[in-house]
C-alpha cells in the first residue's frame, strides 16, 4: 500500500508538473504573440501617421500657391480626404500607445516645402508631385496590407479595412495628377524619381524611429 501510495503521489506530482508546464509553454505563446502584434501596429500606424501628416503638409503648400487657381478645388479635394486619413491615425496612436517619429517636425517642415515648390512650377509640378508621392504610398499600404494578410487577415481585419480604403484614395489621387498632366511638368522623370524616392526614404526612416 505505501508503494503503491508513493508511485500515485508521484504520479499525481508529475502530472502536475506537467499542467504547469503547458500553462506556462501557452503564457509564453500568448505573450510572445501580443507582443508581435503590439510591435506590428506599432511600426505601422507611427509610420502612416507620419505620413498622412507629410501628405497634408504637401497638400496645403499646393493650396497656398494653387489655391485659387482653376486647378483648386481638385487639391482641395485631394487634401480633404487626407485629412481624413491623418484624423484616423491620430486616433490609432493614443488607442494602441503608439509613440509617434520623432520625425514629425522635419516631415512638417519639408511636406510644406515640397508641396509649394512644386506648384510653384505650375499646375504640372503639382501633379507631378501627387504622382509621385502616391506611388510611393500606394506600394508602401500594399507592403502593409500583404503582411497583415500574411499574419492573420481576421485578427487585423479592421486595420486591414482602413489601409485598403485609403490606398484605393491614394491611388485616385496619383490618377487624378496623370488625368491633369503631370507627365507635362518640366523635368518630370527627374522630379518624379526624385519625390518617389525621398517619400521611400522618408517611410523606412518614420518606421524606425
Amino acid at each position: 500500500m505505501f508503494t503503491l501510495g508513493a508511485v500515485l503521489s508521484q504520479s499525481r506530482l508529475s502530472c502536475g508538473r506537467q499542467l504547469v508546464l503547458v500553462h506556462c509553454q501557452r503564457c509564453a505563446s500568448s505573450q510572445a504573440k501580443e507582443r508581435r502584434r503590439q510591435e506590428l501596429l506599432d511600426r505601422i500606424i507611427r509610420v502612416d501617421h507620419a505620413g498622412e501628416l507629410g501628405a497634408n503638409r504637401i497638400y496645403q503648400g499646393q493650396m497656398a500657391v494653387l489655391g485659387n487657381s482653376p486647378v483648386g478645388p481638385v487639391i482641395q479635394h485631394m487634401w480633404d480626404q487626407e485629412k481624413e486619413h491623418l484624423k484616423k491615425f491620430e486616433e490609432l496612436i493614443p488607442k494602441h500607445r503608439v509613440r509617434p517619429t520623432v520625425m514629425l517636425p522635419l516631415w512638417n517642415v519639408a511636406g510644406f516645402v515640397l508641396g509649394a515648390s512644386t506648384a510653384l512650377l505650375g499646375k504640372e509640378g503639382a501633379m507631378a508631385c501627387t504622382t509621385a508621392v502616391e506611388t510611393a504610398i500606394v506600394k508602401h499600404y500594399n507592403d502593409q496590407i500583404r503582411e497583415l494578410i500574411e499574419e492573420d487577415p481576421e485578427e487585423y481585419k479592421e486595420m486591414l479595412d482602413t489601409l485598403k480604403k485609403f490606398r484605393d484614395e491614394e491611388q485616385e489621387h496619383h490618377d487624378t495628377g496623370i488625368d491633369f498632366e503631370a507627365e507635362k511638368a518640366p523635368l518630370y522623370n527627374v522630379l518624379y524619381q526624385t519625390i518617389k524616392w525621398g517619400c521611400t526614404g522618408a517611410i523606412w526612416v518614420s518606421e524606425r524611429i
